[in-house]
């Protein structure tokens, strides 16, 4: 593993308390994985793709349930709180938090077993869903629920939201395919829970330990509330329902008088680490479908693609989704995400993507076409286009990068995350949404609409400036109304992205100030001293505290090399990154972003972590900037290729980022020798090469005795590497001895400019 340079505490970060630095210290002794907590991680693990920041004591990679239970001991010895933490994509702020960061990514991220004849997998909480499915795809078998960031989101993270996805009207959520958990409690005591019928069920709550105690404190709540827990969770007809604790959920067992076990594992889903940590999880698994099929309807309205997607619900399809004319326009800013719009004709105003699923070609043909031919005849969208299977993969691709897209509007009003996340019956949605924009224009904000139209949940994203205290403001009367108006239509507050810091400040509105006491009590039966991701779901922090930019920053005069007009501004380059995390994406997934995160796994070398490193020393204004020695060691694997240039639906340009730092650092320090040594390696090699022979001399001198020794010292080389090796003859030598072709197109001349390295190196290209 690389070993990270020492940091210092520049980055404006304080010391640790001593009482919290001696239990981290004896922590780490103890565990098998690591824990890190320098500044540099403490930054990096403040933020996620919410508002939020909250520095952390540190951050902590257990290599297997032990490690966990170790963690957990010692926290709740030392008084640390615990904040769960996977792919760190939460929306809303549950994964930062004051304490000790568990990140079960890095290490817990095993695949245990898959069993075809039960159709289970048995994973580590660190598995990434596409990983998964990739692993499962040759058995005909996936994992149902499919969020948009599959390809880094992971399973621990999937079970403490409750996600869902894009198929979630065929699939339902996670807690709908989850079969057991292996988890921690806040006092360090592991258990495996499954279904429990009700002789299992007493013989658990009879126990004289923390599981036994929250089961008969359960039983109690749901005994003596049952009236007001369906009166005031969502309408059952709501599919996606993660606000509060899944007290509702537990009433559908025979603890509610029904014949169905009851079922802590589905309990626990979509709590937000705040009641147990995973340790390992078995999971249902279902068919990979066979065929598949798209519609794409566009829309002259938004009213009249909400009125069409409850008639396309009647037709069963496997997803309809919906983009907005504001998510479309900002798709044409980045280059990949613009060539996956060949198939949007016109300028719809909202678009449905609704896929079929079926045994066959034919059948998934017929049910597309049957459905076109009914939006046609009800006048239904203006243009219906089915998509060729082949091509599938781009629509699905624009669809899935809405938030990052969204994030790389430029200026600082955004489209942030605040109430993007309610969910009502699909029947509502027309009206609940018609109810939404009248608060919208009440305040005097737009706002963006995509998602998850079939099981009516949109993702609601009011344009705001975060910086802005009016808007800021704004957005808490906002977040209040809307909550008022999801009681009004006994939807839900949180459909998949879970409350967190940014909505549970609102569940008495949501919910009705008779629920608070009922999950307050849930969170004191099995946390008591309230270790687990304090601050979320219960007794939560005031909406605005701890938001990443105080109300009254002043942005920092910055001087630039490069222009950064179509950003707005250096740092609002910088500002692009949301945290959604798609840099963190593994090699298999595809893509070219981010290479030295692929190798290292390390978050400091990801996109996000440098752009976070980058955010915390403008901060701290320009001499910090480009004197930052933890941005200046954590942009020195970046390679500059660009890729997130393309690959980041924000189009986080981290190589002219660094480019620019560069420039800075050395106007303040110099060019290091190993950098004017690089510079001048043409000229050198000329030399070198100039004398027949000299090549071949050069390249054995370079590989071998003292003078590779003093070539890796002064160019900066690792000793394992090996120095690129000489061409013979260089492309100029070769292409001088040529005898010049006769023109094959009299139009025009072809000019071509040959770089050095090729010339030198590689000139066979140029040949």
């Amino acid at each position: 593993m690389r070993t990270l340079p020492p940091a210092t505490e520049r980055l404006g970060v304080p010391p640790l308390p001593a009482d919290a630095r001696d239990a981290l210290d004896d922590l780490r002794q103890r565990l098998d994985g690591d824990l890190r907590t320098d500044p540099v991680h403490r930054v990096l693990f403040a933020t996620d793709a919410s508002l939020y920041e909250v520095l952390p004591f540190g951050v902590a990679f257990p290599r297997h349930a032990e490690d966990l239970e170790a963690i957990v001991r010692t926290c709740a010895q030392a008084r640390i709180p615990i904040t769960p933490r996977a792919a760190g994509t939460s929306l809303a702020g549950q994964t930062v938090g004051p304490g000790l960061i568990v990140d079960t990514g890095r290490h817990m991220k095993a695949i245990l077993d898959v069993d075809e004849h039960t159709r289970t997998a048995r994973v580590q909480p660190g598995v990434i869903l596409d990983d998964l499915n990739r692993h499962l795809a040759p058995r005909g078998l996936f994992f149902g629920p499919d969020t948009s960031t599959a390809n880094r989101c992971m399973i621990g993270g999937m079970i403490g939201n409750n996600s869902c996805g894009s198929h979630s009207i065929l699939h339902g959520t996670t807690r709908d395919h989850v079969r057991a958990l292996d988890v921690l409690l806040a006092d360090g005591s592991r258990h495996i829970l499954r279904p429990m019928d009700r002789a299992a069920w007493d013989e658990h709550a009879r126990a004289d330990n923390r599981l036994g105690h929250a089961m008969r404190a359960l039983q109690a709540l749901l005994a003596e509330h049952a009236d007001t827990i369906r009166t005031h969770f969502p309408d059952p007809r709501v599919r996606r329902r993660n606000t509060g604790y899944a007290l509702d959920d537990l009433l559908g067992s025979f603890l509610g008088g029904t014949d169905q076990p009851a079922d802590l594992t589905r309990f626990l889903c979509g709590s937000e680490g705040t009641l147990a940590l995973t340790a390992e999880a078995t999971l249902n698994l279902v068919d990979a479908p066979r065929h598949t099929l798209l519609v794409a309807a566009h829309f002259t309205s938004l009213q009249a693609s909400l009125e069409a997607t409850v008639e396309a619900v009647r037709h069963q399809p496997a997803a309809v989704e919906l983009m907005d004319r504001r998510i479309l326009e900002l798709s044409r800013l980045n280059a990949e995400q613009d060539r996956n719009r060949w198939f949007i004709q016109g300028d719809p105003d909202a678009l449905l993507v609704i896929e079929f699923q079926g045994q066959s070609a034919e059948e998934c043909h017929d049910r597309a076409h049957r459905l076109v031919r009914e939006f046609q005849a009800a006048g239904l969208g203006y243009a219906h286009p089915v998509i060729p299977p082949e091509r599938t993969a781009s629509v699905w691709a624009l669809r899935k990068a809405g938030l990052g897209v969204l994030m790389g509007a430029p200026g600082d009003v955004k489209p942030i995350t605040l109430v993007e996340d309610t969910a009502v019956a699909v029947e509502d949605l027309p009206d609940f949404i018609d109810a939404f924009r009248g608060i919208m224009a009440h305040h005097g904000a737009e706002c963006v609409y995509y998602a998850h139209a079939s099981v009516g949940e949109l993702h609601l994203r009011p344009e705001l400036n975060p910086k802005d205290a009016a808007d800021r403001d704004r957005a808490e009367h906002i977040a209040r109304d809307v909550a008022l108006l999801v009681r009004q239509f006994r939807g839900s507050l949180s459909g998949e992205h879970g409350d967190g810091r940014l909505r549970s400040p609102f569940l008495a509105e949501a919910m009705g100030p008779e629920v608070i006491p009922l999950l307050e009590a849930v969170k004191d039966a099995f946390d008591p001293d309230h270790l687990l991701n304090p601050g979320n779901i219960v007794r939560p922090a005031p909406f605005q505290d701890d938001w990443r930019y105080p109300p009254d920053y002043a942005e920092p005069a910055l001087d630039t090399h490069f222009a950064y007009a179509s950003a707005g501004g250096f740092q609002r380059m910088v500002e692009r990154c949301n945290g959604a995390g798609v840099c963190r994406r593994n090699a298999e997934a595809g893509g070219t972003m981010c290479p030295s995160y692929m190798v290292t796994h390390e978050e400091r070398e990801s996109t996000r972590g440098r752009a976070n490193l980058f955010r915390r020393a403008i901060q701290l204004g320009p001499d910090a900037l480009h004197t930052s020695t933890e941005l200046r060691d954590a942009l020195d694997l970046c390679i500059s290729c660009k890729g997130c240039r393309s690959d980041c639906p924000a189009s986080v340009d981290m190589a002219r980022l660094k480019a620019e730092f560069t420039q800075g650092w050395m106007d303040r320090h110099g060019a290091p020798l190993s950098s004017r040594a690089v510079a001048e390696l043409p000229r050198l090699a000329r030399l070198a090469t100039a004398l027949p022979g000299g090549a071949a001399l050069a390249n054995l001198a370079q590989r071998t005795g003292p003078l590779k020794a003093l070539l890796g010292r002064t160019l900066d080389v690792h000793p394992d590497r090996q120095l690129p090796a000489f061409a013979p003859r260089s492309a100029h030598h070769q292409l001088a001895r040529r005898t010049p072709r006769p023109p094959n197109d009299p139009h025009g001349t072809v000019l071509l400019y040959i770089d050095e390295f090729t010339d030198l190196y590689e000139p066979e290209l140029a040949l």
